[in-house]
């Protein structure tokens, strides 16, 4: 169960803590008091989109925080698990959610970092919310399939209905992207090969062209170079009068010169250093000279292979390595060309085979929807018929569909509100009181099929009022019987029934309105009951009748 909500400089509500009763939880409060705040603080713990709109005027962050229960967390520990976290230590689970106005958010569960799909996840697991418009999916026939199959407990044969279909869907694209690329595919065969034929042939390699770049520079220049080498050694080592030589003398006159004058001996190992960076400067020049050649037949060769790279990098890309994917993703195009007949046979014929698994699958599994259906139908008129139609009846219809991953089914979910009229499809109904009603009655059938602890209704009793309110009323009491029910409400006949009731206020403090939460206990809740009976006037008529409603009903 929820136990506790907290909720901070989130909208009109400057700080709340919030604590949550088994059972019945009612929530009331004058419209625009805030009321909708607490259930927004929810949803954003529960992953839904939010942003930093919702933080109160004048603050740096708003946060929600709250605290679960859980008898059994074995399935929400899984899911931690899953992710990486840790599990809940003795059925406690917190949930935090901060917005900060520079547009970062942290989301911790049990003080540990996790992704909105995280919460998403647990929220599936923990709540079930009903919303002020929510009925109107009842209306559609994806919601309605999907009501069937939970009531029926299909899910584990329409989740292998959905594995089945995904494959055949994957074999279907896979003949189809075989099939497709144009329809000429010797055309394509012939291009392909000729291109990879010309690269190959080519064989260019990475580094290749950046080395015989440099030998061509060198080729082309070689008769110059030679000349200049030869001028430069002869100044360094080989010709008459070289710096080598005048070096070697040199140190043979310090050398007399150092018996005489001792520094000059420092003098004499300068220049000896300089003879020999002399000869090492000579030695390098000769590598030079021996790595140039003054051929034409080479030049001519590097510049055809030259030519060669640079056409094939116009055509296939701006590099070698451009050119080197061109060819490798052109034969693997190729070999798939080349062998697209006989797979294309392969899969035709895995086709035909999870075709088949799939429409065994869908009939097994509309078997188990048709027991299904009446059941549903009787216990959802059980319910309607509770809630104020006391002849009303209610019908599930189970028609042949296109194959689809949910199976081959559609279904219709009809009503009929009165004795001696057919039943109508439920999208037919105009008014949206009825289909509340109708919704009301679904989740509670469902509430014995299910494992989530939490139901949160907003306005549920929306359109109704009168013997429909305490009608509505008493059918939340028993839904509580077995799951926390928190419900926001505006009617009276709906709030005697909760076992905690919680009233949302909103006042001007200074020149700031702020919305509080306050648990109320006799005689406040009297009083709260009484103004929603009769206005803020409270009358003794209205504090009687209040009265006489609390002590009137069973509280779950």
């Amino acid at each position: 169960m929820l136990s506790t909500l907290r909720v901070k400089n989130l909208a009109l509500v400057e700080q709340a803590r919030v604590e949550f009763a088994p059972g019945l939880n009612v929530i009331t409060g004058e419209t625009g008091a805030g009321k909708s705040v607490l259930i927004g603080a929810l949803n954003m713990l529960l992953g839904a989109r939010a942003d930093k709109s919702l933080i109160r005027a004048g603050e740096d962050a708003c946060g929600a925080e709250a605290a679960f229960r859980l008898a059994d967390s074995s399935a929400v520990d899984e899911i931690l698990e899953r992710y990486g976290l840790e599990a809940c230590t003795d059925g406690q689970l917190i949930i935090r959610r901060i917005i900060r106005a520079s547009g970062s958010s942290q989301n911790l569960v049990n003080d540990q970092a996790v992704t909105l799909q995280v919460l998403e996840e647990l929220g599936e697991l923990l709540v079930d919310m009903h919303g002020p418009h929510d009925h109107q999916s009842l209306l559609n026939p994806q919601f309605q399939l999907d009501l069937l199959d939970a009531f029926g407990h299909l899910w584990t044969a329409r989740s292998a209905c959905e594995k089945i279909f995904s494959e055949w869907k994957a074999l279907e694209a896979r003949k189809a992207e075989l099939e497709g690329g144009g329809g000429d595919v010797a055309g394509q065969i012939d291009l392909l090969s000729w291109r990879v034929r010309e690269i190959e042939q080519a064989a260019p390699e990475e580094g290749e062209e950046e080395r015989i770049t440099e030998e061509h520079r060198l080729a082309g220049n070689a008769q110059h170079i030679l000349e200049l080498a030869g001028r430069v050694l002869g100044g360094l080592t080989e010709g008459e009068g070289s710096a080598f030589d005048g070096m070697v003398a040199a140190q043979k006159g310090l050398e007399e010169l150092a018996r005489l004058v001792p520094e000059a001996e420092t003098w004499r190992g300068e220049v000896r250093e300089t003879a020999v960076r002399i000869q090492e400067v000579s030695a390098q020049i000769h590598e030079l000279a021996d790595r140039v050649e003054a051929d034409p037949a080479r030049l001519e060769w590097l510049d055809n292979r030259l030519a060669e790279y640079q056409k094939l990098k116009r055509k296939y890309g701006g590099s070698v390595a451009e050119v080197l994917k061109v060819l490798e993703e052109s034969r693997a195009r190729l070999r798939d060309l080349e062998t697209r007949g006989g797979r294309l046979k392969e899969i035709e014929a895995a086709i035909r085979d999870v075709e088949r698994r799939f429409r065994d699958q869908a009939l097994r599994l509309r078997e188990g929807r048709a027991k299904a259906a009446g059941g549903l139908a009787s216990a959802i008129t059980d319910e309607i018929q509770a809630l104020g139609f006391a002849h009303g009846s209610f019908s599930v219809g189970l028609n042949e569909s296109e194959p689809c991953a949910s199976g081959m089914d559609a279904v219709e979910f009809g009503f009929a509100p009165n004795v001696g009229e057919p039943s109508r499809p439920l999208r037919a109904i105009a008014s949206s009181g009825e289909i509340s009603r109708v919704m009301l009655a679904t989740k509670a059938v469902l509430a014995g099929h299910d494992r989530i602890p939490v139901m949160i209704f907003d306005e549920i009793d929306a359109n109704v009022g009168g013997e429909m309110g305490t009608a509505v009323g008493r059918k939340l009491a028993e839904v509580a019987e077995n799951h926390q029910v928190i419900c926001i409400t505006h009617l009276p006949q709906v709030a005697v029934f909760g076992r905690h009731h919680l009233a949302v206020r909103k006042s001007v403090r200074g020149e700031r309105t702020v919305t509080e939460v306050e648990p109320l206990a006799e005689p406040a809740r009297v009083e709260e009951v009484a103004r929603m009976l009769g206005g803020r006037d409270l009358t003794s008529v209205a504090l009687k009748h209040a009265r006489e409603m609390l002590a009137g009903v069973p509280r779950a």
